[in-house]
């Protein structure tokens, strides 16, 4: 194998995983996002960990995140405004991408 071979695949392997650690943060940011509405409607426990895997089910739906806004926006109604909703849920990438650091 020649270095530009081993450079390509390096690349592609690097590509793979970051492609990966994208996938796994956001699925975990969801999760996290699910927890935090859940206490905000009341549930908590097997309740609460219920509702956080709906909610990240709900990502499957189309792509973007806007189908898991849809869903927590349309379960909270009218008690929390969507602006924080939206600001609760960019901070909680960065709390999943810092979770999945530490696990690593």
């Amino acid at each position: 194998m020649t270095t530009f071979d081993d450079r390509e695949n390096a690349f592609e392997n690097k590509f793979a995983h970051d492609a990966e650690m994208q996938f796994r943060a956001e699925a975990r940011r969801n999760k996290l996002m699910g927890l935090w509405v859940a206490e905000l409607l009341g549930k908590t426990g097997e309740d609460a960990d219920t509702y956080a895997k709906e909610v990240v089910r709900a990502d499957f739906e189309e792509a973007g995140h806007e189908d898991v806004m849809r869903k927590v926006l349309g379960d909270l109604g009218d008690t929390v405004p969507e602006s924080e909703v939206r600001a609760k849920y960019d901070q909680l990438l960065a709390v999943a991408k810092g979770q999945l650091l530490d696990e690593a």
